[in-house]
Parts: structure tokens; C-alpha cells; sequence
């Protein structure tokens, strides 16, 4: 699922918020420093996902008979196919 750079710098600054909120957490940059690497470290995560999600798919519409999307056996494929692309990154 694709998420907007609007939603993504969204997300970064409650992350930045939250952290500014909790005590026990003390910046040794200022917010908007925090925010930015928060930011990037989602859209590098989103990004790994889309090519996880990518792979997996690709790999449904390998089988030689069509399997369609939403079925029962699309939906076990999807997940085993998804889970070894995780494994595969080492997550």
C-alpha cells in the first residue's frame, strides 16, 4: 500500500511529538532533526515493503492456473510468499 509524503510527515511528527513527551527521552538534536530521520527511516520502510508485497505477488502469478485475488488459496499463497521474502531480508 502506497502512503502519501503527506501522511508520511504526518507520522513523523507524532513520533517526534511523542518522543518530545516521554521523560525519559532527551534529544540530542532538535525536533525537526528527529522528525526528518523519522521520516526517512519510514519511507525506507514503506519502500521494503512495496517490494516485498511486489515480490510476493509476482510470485502468485507465477502458478500455472489462475488463482484470483481475495480467494481462500490467493490469501494462504500471498502470506507464505510474503513471509519468506521477510525471512529472505532477515527480518
Amino acid at each position: 500500500m502506497r502512503i502519501s509524503r503527506d501522511k508520511v510527515n504526518k507520522l513523523a511528527h507524532v513520533v517526534a511529538d511523542t518522543l518530545a513527551d516521554v521523560n525519559e527521552c532527551d534529544f540530542l538534536e532538535d525536533r525537526n532533526t528527529i522528525r526528518q530521520k523519522a521520516r526517512d527511516i519510514l519511507e525506507k520502510l514503506l519502500t521494503e515493503e512495496m517490494k516485498i508485497d511486489t515480490a510476493a505477488r509476482l510470485k502468485v502469478q507465477s502458478h500455472k492456473r489462475d488463482i484470483p485475488e481475495g480467494s481462500q488459496e490467493w490469501d494462504i499463497l500471498y502470506r507464505k510468499y510474503y513471509n519468506d521474502e521477510v525471512k529472505k531480508l532477515g527480518i
